[in-house]
């Protein structure tokens, strides 16, 4: 079996209907918190996989109450390197129509309302983040999608919004008009917090409808619901196509993302606050 897990960031659906053996469940508790449930462990063509429902198992938290932070740490501490996840997002571009699967490169951050870092309270880390994707993981996915035969494209930007509320028309002419391709809740701060975690991070985005710019708003909770169902079986196939195909060992700058990022002497920094940090910062500090 490869040395260490896949983790997968996701909806329910997705995850019961990867091919997995030997499931076992793992209650993880971290500095930040609980993750948002339980994580499930099994095995997928020789290769752990730990699967983490963003939402929760009932879907009780809204993109603004998803613990992120304990999520990706929950993750760092199960000795997962790479993690995976899906988006249901509306679609701003003409030639994205609903059921189009997309692997972003790039996020512009629109949210207001989450904690954006593990790190504060006496240490301060400035990380890049100009590729808020990991570029080889992205590869990974798009190369696959000859798995599915839904039409899947490489490339785009994700508009992450507050939420739990859907944009007013002018935010979405708007974010239109920038050039940008999808639009979600979730992927800020995950992406961020993976980046600080030292993990690679991609995700696929399956567009759930057109954002209201050209979509009708009656009647569109349904359709979102009725096209993410759809897409489950497209991404599914997608991730396990990527996960069978991932290389033992990562081929990106991820793991020393941390490196050169901190500004604050290792002697200043609270006690309270190193031992919180230990398992991101301590190969630093």
């Amino acid at each position: 079996m490869a040395s260490t897990p896949v983790g997968f960031i996701g909806g329910s659906g997705i995850y019961e209907a990867l091919d997995l053996s030997n499931v076992r469940e793992e209650s993880v508790t971290t500095p930040y918190g609980d993750p948002s449930a339980p994580i499930t462990v099994g095995e997928l063509a020789g290769r752990e996989v730990a699967f983490l429902p963003r939402h929760g198992r009932n879907h009780q938290y809204s993109p603004t109450e998803v613990p992120y932070r304990a999520n990706m740490h929950a993750l760092k501490q199960l000795g997962c390197e790479r993690v995976l996840s899906s988006n249901a997002v509306g679609s701003l571009d003409e030639s994205l129509p609903p059921r189009t699967l997309v692997v972003p490169d790039q996020t512009f951050d629109r949210t207001r309302s989450r904690p954006y870092t593990f790190f504060g309270d006496g240490v301060v880390v400035h990380q890049e983040f100009a590729e808020p994707y990991c570029p080889h993981l992205s590869e990974q996915l798009a190369g696959h999608a000859d798995a599915t035969d839904a039409d899947c494209v490489r490339g785009g930007t994700y508009v992450c919004i507050e939420g739990p509320q859907f944009s007013t028309r002018a935010e979405s002419e708007w974010y239109r008009a920038q050039g940008w391709e999808v639009i979600g809740m979730t992927a800020v701060p995950e992406a961020k917090l993976a980046r600080e975690a030292e993990l690679c991070y991609a995700t696929v985005a399956g567009v759930t409808d057109w954002d209201v710019w050209k979509g009708e708003v009656d009647g569109r909770l349904s359709e979102v619901l009725e096209n993410a169902a759809h897409n489950e079986t497209a991404i599914k196939e997608l991730l396990e196509a990527t996960i069978r195909g991932l290389p033992d060992e990562r081929a990106c700058d991820c793991g020393s993302a941390l490196e050169g990022t901190v500004n604050t002497p290792a002697d200043a920094i609270p006690e309270e606050t190193r031992e919180r940090v230990e398992l991101l910062l301590g190969d630093y500090l």
